[in-house]
């Protein structure tokens, strides 16, 4: 709910409030964002506003009518530079005369009855109570500043963003425009934020600010693997369960910034938009700019409930088409299988493996198109190679819907590799600065988005390529950041990094509207692109080019303070790991890529008979509970050596949950698992699935209960391992949710004093899955 109460304005969601208020000189005082107030009338705010009698020393007043505060010791709704306020900037801009100053107080608000569609960039949908628009102006120049807000009052959401309004007669140089601005009269707040490289996605950082600035951005010209545009900010007590914490995003897929700042008066201020750096934008006379929209969210029930509330906004206010809650099919991908070595019989002996198995897509990686033997060719020419594929793209998709599973591709349309047709045709097609030598990714170059006829071209292209067969699914990937970022087609060069996203979004715009039954999954070398702006157009993103069990429960951890599991993409690959050489067990690897979207990056045709069944079995138990697992509600529990997380059904009659450990620590024998999400009223089953346990798991133990001496990996070693077993512990208890959440001690785990069924097999990397279903 929206509401004005003379200068005040209060935005309400379900269990939060919003609130600022018009201060004496124009500019807005932020009062409030936490838990939920009762707001009547203005009187009730003035508990909230700022109580100033003289100015503090050694600092600027705004005007002389108002000599009793300066806006550096003030919370502001948004600021500039030039009047006294020195914090990080909201605005910044430079005029034909060169002044700089920015001065915008406040002239109108008003609420719309709908949300305004942003200027070429995707946004939330699905607003309740319309739009909040407060119109600012520069008191000196006349330029329009719009604030917009919307709510989205049962995920407890609130989005902004902001329009500049060239109203002058002259061209301005926008240097800086942010999206959000959050003010804090405390200096207690610690940052979380994401980031890594390549196959190190999402660490978790922590930093406690008590003074100075903390920044969270990225350069690469994508959202970027080195900082997630998702942050937190919460106090030091706050835990999964317990505190408050708030949660900032940014529907935005190009250079962000997020920065944290503490100044000398112990006030915190955060801003989140575009990063400035690089960034000038030309604002002729009359034109304008929109920001991307910024997601903002507060919790009083520590991280998780701060992610459920963030999880439930993506499921059903950025997520959208025929893919938002339609069931994902588990896939099989071809890359870790045979990399560029493809060819159709190849591709079809793996797929009726994972026909057999029971996947239901298998996907087409790189190569199979024009000259593409390795990355150093063939990127840009979208022709299929028929020395591959003698059928062509289409004869291989119908011999694979014959088996009666679905056909995906994968394709990499922003890119060109010098060695190909398309870029000898057109090299002024590329970001790179003409005739000077270029810093090379991957042995690739970025095409120029901002062009429009390059725009027209990939529309084209990819519309072809996706009508020439049955295509039910598109890995579309990027496997490289900007360098030498000049588009030919730009004339201020400073507006390339953001034009290049908007004409990204004008591509996916024009085929994810033309192929809306088609599955699209983002991947940039795999999670350089993951943010709220590709979920508009990908309903799931690969989370990183590592399908290493162990750093995956790190990295899925991660991702799913601010993003929902069912957008996060995740395979079980062979073992050793393709990145890590870390041998982990297969049911390990399948317990962890199932909290994701699950799917198989491994060559089945070599799988011994053993894996194939047990493979077999885990999509068939996928399938059982995939309901849950996809679009139930996802809770954190510990997170270090273990690793548990539950996810609970919407109607909360069914529950997955699991542990996993990284490294045995000896002689601890007791675990215990603490489900959460659960209905306390409701009496549950919980139980585990049974496992048998291959006796050479046990190395020469076994010669504690042999009649005869076994010699490690002998024959006679295997010849036993053949038909015997070991039993694994079995958990089964019937008892109310309420008493579940207070921990489910464990059957012991092997402590090295000895063995039997009572005992949990639970080694480096082991895992296990519970189940809770109400009785």
């Amino acid at each position: 709910m929206i509401r004005i109460l003379n200068d005040i304005w209060v935005l309400d969601t379900a269990h939060t409030t919003y609130v600022f208020a018009l201060l004496p000189t124009g500019q807005l005082e932020h009062l409030h964002y936490g838990s939920r107030l009762q707001i009547e009338t203005a009187e009730d705010v003035e508990s909230l506003r700022e109580k100033h009698a003289f100015q503090p020393g050694n600092s600027v007043v705004y005007d002389q009518q108002h000599l009793e505060y300066t806006l550096e010791d003030m919370r502001l709704e948004m600021s500039g530079l030039g009047k006294g306020d020195i914090r990080e900037p909201f605005v910044e801009l430079v005029r034909a005369d060169g002044s700089m100053t920015c001065d915008f107080v406040y002239e109108k608000s008003e609420i719309r009855e709908k949300k305004a569609v942003l200027n070429g960039l995707p946004s939330a949908y699905g607003a309740t109570g319309g739009e909040l628009v407060i119109v600012l102006r520069d008191r000196n120049f006349g330029e329009i500043l719009e604030l917009h807000y919307s709510v989205y009052e049962e995920t407890d959401v609130i989005t902004r963003y902001t329009i500049l309004k060239n109203t002058t007669a002259d061209s301005l140089q926008l240097k800086r425009l942010m999206s959000a601005q959050l003010d804090f009269d405390r200096d207690d707040l610690v940052v979380h934020s994401f980031g890594g490289s390549w196959a190190r996605e999402m660490n978790h950082y922590n930093t406690r600010l008590s003074g100075g600035k903390f920044v969270n951005a990225s350069l690469t010209g994508t959202s970027s693997n080195r900082a997630n545009p998702f942050i937190m900010l919460a106090t030091e007590q706050t835990s999964e369960d317990v505190g408050e914490c708030y949660g900032v995003n940014l529907i935005y897929s190009g250079n962000h910034y997020e920065a944290v700042e503490v100044n000398g008066y112990h006030k915190s201020r955060m801003v989140t938009g575009i990063n400035p750096t690089q960034f000038s934008y030309t604002v002729a006379a009359g034109e304008e700019f929109t920001t991307p929209e910024a997601v903002l969210s507060y919790s009083q029930t520590g991280f998780n409930g701060l992610s459920q509330n963030l999880h439930h906004f993506v499921k059903e206010h950025i997520v959208r088409g025929t893919w938002q809650k339609k069931p994902r099919p588990v896939l099989l991908n071809s890359w870790e299988a045979m990399y560029f070595d493809i060819s159709e019989s190849k591709l079809l002996k793996l797929a009726k493996a994972g026909k057999e198995v029971g996947v239901e897509l298998f996907v087409m990686d790189d190569g199979w198109f024009g000259t593409r033997e390795n990355d150093t060719k063939g990127l840009g020419d979208w022709t299929e190679n028929r020395k591959k594929l003698p059928g062509g793209i289409k004869g291989l998709a119908d011999k694979v819907t014959a088996l009666g599973m679905d056909f995906g591709i994968w394709v990499e349309p922003e890119m060109v590799n010098v060695d190909s047709d398309l870029y000898r045709a057109h090299p002024e097609w590329t970001l790179a600065i003409p005739d000077k030598e270029h810093s090379e990714g991957r042995n690739q170059r970025i095409l120029d988005l901002c062009n429009p006829e390059v725009r027209e071209y990939l529309i084209m292209t990819m519309t072809k390529l996706f009508s020439s067969a049955k295509i039910s699914y598109v890995k579309w990937d990027m496997n490289r950041v900007i360098s030498d970022c000049f588009a030919p087609s730009e004339k201020n060069q400073g507006q390339t990094a953001h034009d290049y996203v908007i004409g990204f979004y004008e591509v996916m715009e024009a085929l994810t509207a033309q192929f809306p039954e088609i599955l699209f999954e983002g991947c940039a070398s795999g999670g350089n692109r993951f943010d709220l702006g590709m979920l508009c157009y990908f309903p799931q993103i690969w989370g990183s080019d590592n399908t290493d069990a162990v750093c995956r429960a790190r990295m899925q951890t991660s991702y799913s303070y601010g993003y929902p599991m069912n957008t996060v993409g995740a395979h079980v690959s062979s073992c050793p790991n393709h990145q890590t050489l870390r041998n982990t067990p297969l049911a390990s690897r399948f317990n962890v890529a199932a909290f994701g979207v699950l799917g198989y990056e491994c060559n089945l045709c070599d799988a011994k008979k053993e894996e194939l069944e047990e493979i077999r079995k885990q999509i068939a138990f996928y399938k059982e509970w995939r309901d849950v697992l996809q679009f139930g509600d996802f809770y954190r529990g510990e997170n270090g050596n273990l690793h548990t997380v539950t996810c609970v059904s919407p109607d909360k009659k069914k529950a997955v949950g699991m542990i996993m450990q990284e490294l045995v620590e000896p002689n601890t024998q007791s675990h215990c698992f603490y489900p959460k999400g659960l209905a306390p009223e409701k009496r549950y089953h919980f139980y585990n699935q049974e496992y048998r346990y291959n006796i050479k798991g046990f190395g020469d133990l076994v010669n504690t209960v042999a009649p005869i001496h076994i010699k490690q990996d002998s024959f006679v070693h295997n010849m036993v391992a053949k038909f015997v077993t070991m039993p694994g512990e079995k958990e089964d208890y019937r008892t109310f949710g309420a008493n579940l959440m207070q921990g489910v001690r464990l059957k012991q785990a092997f402590g090295g004093t000895g063995y039997n069924e009572q005992v949990r097999y639970f080694q480096d990397f082991s895992s296990r899955m519970y189940l809770m279903e109400e009785v």
